[in-house]
């Protein structure tokens, strides 16, 4: 059974304005997105199109327009090309759905900053904030949602805004929701927790959680539950594409693995021993191999061990929880709710707000949100809570201004995540 749109959602459309949009993950978003629209393949991996999202009022997936800003210029059809020769998209699909993808890629405007781009972060945020409320005028969308999916970036050093930060300011300006998929700063950097806070806007993040800390969130009560003492815990990750590529630098590495560890301590109780190393093995593409080793005691101290192994494809993981990231966080704006949501946190490493780290609670938090989103058969609320700011779901709409220091840069390659 699928999640059928509301009344009040048939007939409108919602703009997802991706960061990093030529990349692997945008990439497979679209024509993910275009196959499920036209039948040619189920919307396996999709929570919102579950029983237990059925009347939630998301916006239904043919009425989603893209568009977004990369670095690179290859084309969308040609990218999803090199996926299908790659195994991450089926064979065919590209040519199946040539024309969605090339629709989104009319809509993908030049990113930043580059290296020699002699604009300042005032100037960096403007032209981006431009472009989304330029996209949302031609294309007459509801509402935008902003949503990072490119490649992890090193942690700042000092006080100037990273790339990350600077397309999250523009989508405050721009006044859309604003999802961070991965672990680069984004809403996160200081300088802008006020003007977040100001907007009015609802937000999610950080860290897609697709692989190895998606089975950590699952094992890690399990271990506690069952009270067994867990000595040590220890992982390794080969992957390749532009994610592998990115957390070659120890600094975007240490960025990424920091959402693993808290997994662990959060679910556990405390810290145990052990640590992520992560591989680029370039030849693996997109395709990724994650090995955990655990280290427990039982009882009267008896050593145990378990091991996984998982093996994915990172952009097809993460590809449908984008989907239904979107589709959420457009709705919670059209129901005029408004700051971190927390109740997100079914789907990151690092979430936003409060909330647990364990799987089931967090399905359990989900679920309750999408109770929040329903509304009855006239097509008013079922309940009456929810923040101010953003109701009209104007794309375009005027946030505060975003006091930022000139000078700050950072790379975004939007080579895939």
């Amino acid at each position: 059974m699928s999640a059928s749109p509301s009344a009040s959602s048939r007939g409108s459309r919602t703009g997802v304005w991706l960061i990093g949009a030529r990349g692997s993950v945008a990439t497979t978003v679209v024509a993910g997105c275009a196959a499920v629209t036209a039948g040619l393949h189920p919307p396996t991996g999709m929570v919102t199109e579950t029983p237990d999202f059925a009347g939630a009022g998301l916006p239904a997936l043919p009425a989603l327009v893209f568009g977004g800003h990369d670095t690179v210029d290859c084309p969308l059809p040609k990218r999803a090309e090199a996926l299908a020769a790659g195994g991450v998209l089926p064979h065919g699909l590209p040519s199946a759905v040539h024309a969605e993808l090339a629709a989104a890629d009319r809509e993908i405007r030049p990113g930043g900053p580059l290296p020699g781009d002699t604009r300042d972060e005032e100037e960096l945020i403007a032209a981006f904030a431009a472009d989304i409320t330029d996209f949302a005028r031609r294309s007459g969308v509801d509402r935008t949602v902003v949503v990072n999916v490119a490649s992890t970036e090193p942690a700042p050093a000092g006080g100037a805004l990273p790339a990350s930060s600077l397309y999250a300011a523009a989508a405050l300006r721009a006044g859309c929701p604003y999802v961070n998929f991965t672990p680069s700063t984004g809403l996160h950097h200081p300088a802008l927790s006020a003007p977040a806070e100001a907007s009015g806007l609802p937000y999610a993040g950080r860290d897609g959680k697709t692989g190895q800390t998606l089975l950590r969130s699952v094992l890690g009560p399990m271990f506690a539950q069952r009270a067994l003492a867990v000595r040590a815990w220890s992982g390794t990750n080969l992957l390749g594409g532009g994610d592998g590529a990115a957390l070659a630098d120890p600094a975007a590495a240490a960025a990424k693995n920091a959402g693993k560890e808290r997994v662990l301590a959060d679910t556990l109780g405390a810290p145990v021993e052990g640590e992520v190393h992560i591989d680029d093995v370039p030849v693996l593409g997109d395709w990724k191999t994650a090995w955990d080793h655990i280290a427990f005691d039982g009882f009267l101290g008896a050593r145990m061990f378990l091991q996984t192994t998982w093996q994915g494809c990172d952009s097809s993981l993460a590809a449908p929880l984008v989907l239904d990231l979107a589709r959420l966080v457009a709705r919670a704006h059209q129901r005029g709710l408004s700051g971190p949501l927390g109740e997100l946190g079914f789907f990151f490493k690092d979430p936003v707000g409060d909330g647990p780290s364990a799987l089931a609670e967090q399905y359990g938090e989900l679920k309750r949100f999408a109770g929040r989103l329903r509304e009855d058969a006239d097509g008013a609320p079922v309940d009456g809570d929810g923040g101010e700011g953003g109701a009209d779901g104007s794309a375009g709409q005027s946030g505060d201004a975003v006091a930022v220091r000139p000078g700050g840069r950072g790379v975004e390659d939007g080579a895939g995540r």
